[in-house]
């Protein structure tokens, strides 16, 4: 079995295969009963909410199993937002929740992202604690008699979350305004949609088919392309595109273009400093942030904390340093003042607001900084080889370093939840970026060709 169950975002895996299994689907909701009453939390109810990927059913029900097999009530709200089940967790005062996903990943993957009573994602510590459980078969005597869980349905789960989504605009409205949303046929399908037009909107609806199968194919924020298509024809203000559990969003402009996260965060923490929101006057995001990024930040007088890739890095630093908004390149925003984790429905309603505010265009807006060209190529391997023992790498990265000076950066790094070896390049000039990013993938290759 393996050695380790969680990455840096939750478990994840192709379904059915280990470590995303019925049996060990049950087996984490018996540990996850055990720690969260070792570590002292007096719930015992726990939330569950799911994507739309067909595995969902099966690994939905296993993991009802071994919770209440364990004493633990569950509260079942169906296909639903990650960042829905981390409010709704906190709000119904649940000791757990549990969000079957795989994000941005096709159908055939699937995983578990887990939340805690106050919402936000569990510690590295209380996950190593599950983690030890299951890998390593602690079993303990299930309840008996009255003391066994029960199971339920929540059919108004989706109105709650819709109006904790809208009251995040304040007096704000979103009349006149013409939108164009792609929920990736993902877990916002229903809610999202519903949301924008409730608060004045006239929405276009895109990837609101799910059939099981069909989560991130060709729509979503994998593809803001379609967002933008639909954009021009329809001559919308703004297209929006969520991920598969719609924790994440892309925009496109309103001639189709998909704009970069890092614009969309220079623009929002531009905007939350002018309005005396943006707590500390600093911003977070991650390593894979745009060397432009900070070189706007640094004109406008906001400082910028760096933290390692994933959104809970993120969240971390914005707790410990106490400030109100980060976020990734990849469409992760968080605006703390308001949830726990990335929203792409609730970071949506505050651009929408930014824009309305301001009286402009998401593109005029997005023209807040300058993007140093960039390169990112995700390539498979069949093994995580530790990077110092890549020779031809190592001897290429000596170069580089001396070549780059201040010009440029250059990131290698495996990923937390693929097997694949991203390679960021980025540089003052696009002919250096595209010489070094060939340079670094065929001397990874070469290694990899000794193995």
């Amino acid at each position: 079995m393996s050695a380790k169950l969680f990455g840096t975002d939750g478990i994840r895996g192709r379904a059915n295969e280990y470590p995303i299994t019925p049996e060990i689907a049950l087996r984490i909701g018996q540990a996850i009963s055990r720690v969260l009453r070792s570590s002292g939390a007096n719930h015992n109810r726990v939330i569950i909410g799911k994507d739309t990927r067909i595995s969902g059913y099966m690994l939905e029900t296993a993991l009802t199993s071994g919770l209440v097999s364990s004493g633990m009530d569950v509260f079942l709200v169906g296909p639903m937002p990650t960042p829905a089940v981390a409010h709704l967790t906190k709000s119904m005062g649940c000791g757990a929740g549990i969000m079957l996903t795989a994000s941005h990943n096709p159908y055939e993957d699937n995983g578990l992202k887990i939340f805690g009573p106050d919402g936000y994602k569990l510690s590295d510590e209380l996950e190593a604690l599950v983690e030890q459980e299951v890998l390593y078969d602690v079993k303990a005597n299930g309840v008996t008699g009255d003391k066994i869980g029960k199971a339920y349905r929540i059919d108004d789960a989706r109105g709650r979350y819709i109006e904790y989504a809208k009251q995040s605009l304040g007096q704000a409205y979103l009349d006149g305004m013409k939108i164009v949303v792609d929920c990736g046929h993902g877990a916002g399908y229903l809610l999202a949609p519903l949301i924008f037009k409730e608060l004045g909107a006239k929405v276009v609806k895109l990837g609101v088919e799910p059939d099981g199968l069909n989560i991130n194919a060709g729509f979503g924020a994998l593809h803001p392309e379609a967002a933008g298509k639909v954009v021009r024809e329809q001559g919308a203000d703004i297209g929006i595109s969520l991920d598969g559990d719609a924790d994440r969003v892309i925009f496109t402009d309103a001639s189709g273009v998909s704009i970069s996260g890092d614009r969309i965060l220079a623009l929002c923490a531009l905007a939350l400093k002018e309005e005396g929101k943006l707590k500390g006057n600093t911003m977070v995001c991650t390593v894979m942030s745009n060397l432009g990024l900070h070189e706007s930040m640094r004109q406008a007088g906001i400082g910028v904390v760096t933290t390692a890739v994933s959104d809970r890095y993120v969240i971390e630093a914005l707790r410990k340093g106490g400030y109100s908004f980060g976020g990734e390149n990849s469409g992760h925003l968080i605006f703390a003042d308001h949830a726990t984790t990335g929203d792409g429905i609730m970071s949506a309603l505050q651009v929408l607001r930014i824009m309305r505010n301001k009286g402009a265009t998401i593109a005029q807006l997005a023209n807040c900084m300058r993007e140093y060209p960039q390169s990112l190529v995700n390539m498979k391997v069949r093994s995580r080889i530790p990077l110092g023992q890549l020779d031809s790498l190592q001897a290429e990265l000596r170069k580089a370093e001396a070549a780059f000076g201040q010009a440029g950066r250059h990131l290698i790094r495996y990923s937390g939840t693929e097997d694949k070896l991203r390679i960021l390049v980025e540089h003052q000039q696009q002919s250096e970026v595209d010489r070094w990013s060939l340079t670094f993938r065929q001397a990874i290759e070469k290694d990899f060709a000794k193995i």
